[in-house]
This record gives C-alpha cells, structure tokens and sequence, in this order.
C-alpha cells in the first residue's frame, strides 16, 4: 500500500490527459492488475469505471513481472522493456495495458511550464534528455577506458592482438608436442 498511493496518483494524473488511455482501460472496470518488480512490493491496481485506476485487493485478473532492465527501458521510452515483461491471465487486459505500457507518456515539459513558463520548462527537458543520453554514453566510454587500462597498465587482460599471439603460441606449442609424440612413438 505504500507505493500504491503515489503510483496510482501519477498513472491517474497522466492517464487524464489522454482519452484514448482511459477508453481502453474502462471495459475493464472492477479487474484487478498485480505488477510485480523485483525487490519491490508487489502493486495492485483496480481500473475504476472511466479508465482510472485505484488500489486493488483481491485476486489480480492480470499479474505483470517485470525483469531486467525493463523499468530502465521504460523510464527511457524504448520498446524493448516488452521483451523483460511477462503477463498471465487476462488476454484482452494484457493487450490493452501492454497498448498502454508502448504509447503512454508523461508529457512532464507540459506539467513543468504550467509552473516554470514554456521556455523553462523546455530546458530543463534538455537537460534531462541530455542526462538521459549521457549515462549509456558514459558507461561505455568508462567501460572501454577500464579495458584499456587493465590490458595496458595493469596487465591482467589481454587486448585482443595479444590474445592472438597467445592463442598462436599455444597452437604453436601443441604442434611441437605432438610431433615430439609421433616421433617418440615410431622410435619407441
């Protein structure tokens, strides 16, 4: 009940700006949607009549598991989340919330200038757009940075022509020593 609160307030607060989302989700008023992420309490949400949704109690009609990066994913507006998703139980819920999970947006530019002002608002859109793209970013060029350095400084990795001329060596060396085998069997 704890994360209930302020995610159905926030699914609430964009699903009111979008009337293509609560139609789809009213035929399913009174079902029960249970997702589940990780570590994280299980939520259970009841689709009010109208296409809003409320806490839920009872048995789920849909039960959601998240997995993987999907959250990351989600938050980042990529499709792939889907593939870290798993749903049992209602189809025709399934698709709709799955519908939902691909085109709903918080367009939080627009809750931002109702506070800030339209240009406001649109930098510090930039600049979480720019965060965002920035991590991936980082995350490689620090990932290639510590391969570097524990290939050429440290030396506990081995680049890849060194690998070769490892891989080489080794080759080199079962070559000789089954030749010494051969000529130790023709003579022994």
């Amino acid at each position: 009940m704890v994360l209930e609160t302020p995610f159905v307030a926030a699914l609430n607060h964009v699903l009111r700006t979008e009337a293509w989302a609560r139609e789809k989700l009213a035929p399913f008023a009174g079902e029960v949607v249970a997702i589940r992420a990780g570590p994280l309490p299980a939520l259970r949400l009841r689709i009010e009549p109208g296409g809003l949704v409320g806490p839920g109690e009872g048995e789920a009609s849909l039960t959601i598991e998240v997995k993987g990066d999907a959250p990351a994913a989600l938050l980042k507006g990529e499709d792939h989340f889907l593939r870290a998703v798993e749903v049992t139980g209602n189809a025709r819920l399934a698709d709709a919330v799955m519908a939902l999970a691909r085109h709903l947006r918080w367009d939080y530019e627009e809750d931002l200038s109702r506070l800030t002002g339209d240009v406001v608002a649109h930098r510090v859109g930039e600049a979480v757009r720019g965060i965002a793209a920035w991590a991936p970013d980082a995350g490689r060029r620090f990932s290639e940075a510590f391969a570097a350095y524990a290939a050429d400084e440290a030396g506990f990795l081995l680049d890849r022509p060194r690998l070769e001329e490892f891989k080489a060596q080794v080759a080199a060396l079962r070559d000789g020593v089954e030749r010494l085998e051969a000529r130790l069997r023709r003579h022994g």
